[in-house]
C-alpha cells in the first residue's frame, strides 16, 4: 500500500491559514515599521528628534501636532532645500534660563514638551546661529522653522535634499 496523502480540498484551510500567518508576520516585522526615535529629557523638558529617512520624516510630522513646541531645520538655496541635522539647539525661558541648552537634533524635526510661555529659541550649525521668539499656547503647538542660505557651514551638519 502506498502512502495517502489528504485532497486538496482538505488542504485548502491549512493553505489559507498559513497564507495568513504569512502576511500577519510580514506586517510585524522592524523593516517594515517606523521606530519612534529616542525621547530625551534636560532640566523637567522631554524632547524628541530625528527625520532621517522617509518613514522617520513622515513619523516626525505625524507627531508633531501632539507636542507643544516643534523645530525645523534646513539649508536653503535658488535649486531647493537640504533638511539639515546635527543643529545644535538651545531653548530659553523668559527669564533667560536655558531649559535645553546647546542639545543636538539628530534629524532636521525637533519636537519638545515646553510648558505655555515665551521662549528664546536658538539653532546653531557650525559658527552659524539662528534666533528666533516661539510663543507656546495651551492646547495649540508652536512651530518654528530655522532656514540657514546656502553657503552655511555644514562641516558639523548632516544634511539630506528636501524632495
Amino acid at each position: 500500500m502506498g502512502t495517502r496523502f489528504p485532497s486538496s480540498r482538505a488542504m485548502r484551510p491549512l493553505a489559507a491559514a498559513l497564507c495568513c500567518a504569512a502576511v500577519v508576520l510580514g506586517a510585524l516585522s522592524p523593516a517594515q515599521a517606523a521606530v519612534n526615535p529616542p525621547i530625551y529629557m534636560a532640566h523637567g523638558v522631554e524632547y524628541m528628534s530625528g527625520g532621517i529617512g522617509s518613514d522617520e520624516a513622515r513619523l516626525m510630522e505625524t507627531v508633531s501636532p501632539r507636542w507643544p513646541a516643534t523645530f525645523e531645520f534646513a539649508v536653503k538655496d535658488s535649486k531647493g532645500a537640504d533638511f539639515a541635522a546635527n543643529v545644535h539647539v538651545t531653548v530659553r525661558d523668559s527669564s533667560g534660563t536655558a531649559l535645553l541648552d546647546n542639545v543636538v537634533s539628530g534629524g532636521p524635526f525637533m519636537v519638545a514638551r515646553l510648558d505655555p510661555g515665551a521662549y528664546e529659541v536658538e539653532a546653531r550649525i557650525g559658527s552659524q546661529v539662528l534666533k528666533q521668539q516661539l510663543h507656546v499656547l495651551q492646547g495649540a503647538p508652536a512651530k518654528a522653522s530655522f532656514i540657514w542660505p546656502a553657503g552655511t557651514d555644514m562641516a558639523s551638519a548632516g544634511t539630506r535634499t528636501v524632495q
